[in-house]
């Protein structure tokens, strides 16, 4: 990376800083290691071991506990927004194992991560909005966003009504659009299949746009429509490439808990990397603030408002 780019780099990210503290977000700053994660069946993780040192007093030997490098820091933040009930936001490196480099990806990765307490995902629209604005990005990335649900997404790119399809219909529309898909795929699954390759495609617009309403049956840790029908939730694309992902979040201590324990199930049957997970942490909705977060890929936010079309361009150090 030049110098020139090194220095818009850290612009944009003093500029980002300056925009939350301006409006008393309390930036954080948390462990990179955590000895247990929230359970997401969609992704794989680091593990690593802390080594006591041998020797002690006591006569003790060396013991290895595992630690795992955090995919994001909301398993940290969500902790400090249940005890001080206030906005936050945070600047940090995460890290996904099993990710292949390249155009869209790294292993390991700068993220923008902002909460907004008294806020649901609509709210955290504008807020991004209001962040894109104060950014000064170039003409193309400027708001107001466009805005779709994913119903309104399928119709007009897959051609069937999402939100009223069973799986079996599902099935039927993949078929239909050549897919091919095997007969055992879940509604999620073939959700994604559609999706990837009849909806994405279609998302380099002229602005960023904003997808919402995510179907209830894609599980995840956002509150659900009061109808039960889609999850509060919205996905930003910019340039086709998605770049932020919001919820309003999930405050039910119960509801939070059946999402571990599901996920937990699919993780025991699936993940290449197995971690620990705190029974005790849907605890922490019991007095919870209404909220909504922002999980954003810093990098490929620079890698967009300086107009480069790789993540490695715009990486200090990229991985070779």
């Amino acid at each position: 990376m030049d110098i020139e780019l090194l220095r818009e780099r850290a612009r944009i990210i003093r500029d980002i800083r300056a925009f939350f503290d301006g409006r008393d977000y309390l930036e954080t700053d948390t462990p990179l290691l955590a000895p247990d994660l929230i359970p997401e069946s969609c992704l794989e993780v680091f593990e690593t071991f802390l080594i006591t040192p041998a020797g002690g007093c006591d006569g003790s030997r060396s013991e290895k506990k595992p630690l795992w490098l955090i995919p994001s820091p909301e398993i940290w933040m969500k902790r400090l927004i249940a005890k001080h009930k206030t906005s936050i936001y945070q600047i940090c490196k995460s890290f996904r194992n099993v990710e292949s480099t390249g155009n869209q990806h790294n292993f390991e990765f700068s993220m923008l991560e902002y909460y907004t307490v008294n806020a649901d995902y609509k709210d955290s629209l504008a807020v991004t909005e209001e962040l894109f604005a104060e950014l000064g990005v170039c003409k193309e990335l400027s708001p107001p966003f466009i805005r779709m649900t994913v119903g309104e997404a399928f119709l007009r790119w897959a051609g069937f009504d999402l939100y009223m399809a069973s799986r079996d219909t599902m099935e039927e529309e993949a078929r239909r659009l050549g897919l091919n898909p095997p007969g055992d795929l879940s509604v999620q699954a073939l959700f994604d299949l559609i999706f990837i390759h009849a909806v994405e495609p279609n998302l380099r617009l002229e602005r960023p746009i904003a997808l919402l309403d995510y179907p209830a049956f894609v599980p995840c840790l956002a509150k659900k429509s009061p109808d039960g029908m889609v999850n509060e939730r919205w996905e930003l694309y910019v340039r086709g490439i998605e770049l932020a992902n919001c919820f309003t979040e999930e405050t039910d201590r119960e509801v939070v808990r059946a999402f571990f324990e599901s996920e937990q199930k699919k993780k025991k049957e699936s993940a290449l990397v197995p971690h620990n997970i705190d029974k005790d942490y849907p605890g922490i909705f019991k007095d919870f603030p209404r909220c909504s977060g922002v999980a954003m890929g810093l990098d490929r936010l620079i890698m967009a408002m300086c107009k480069r079309s790789s993540i490695d361009s715009v990486l200090p150090f990229p991985p070779n």
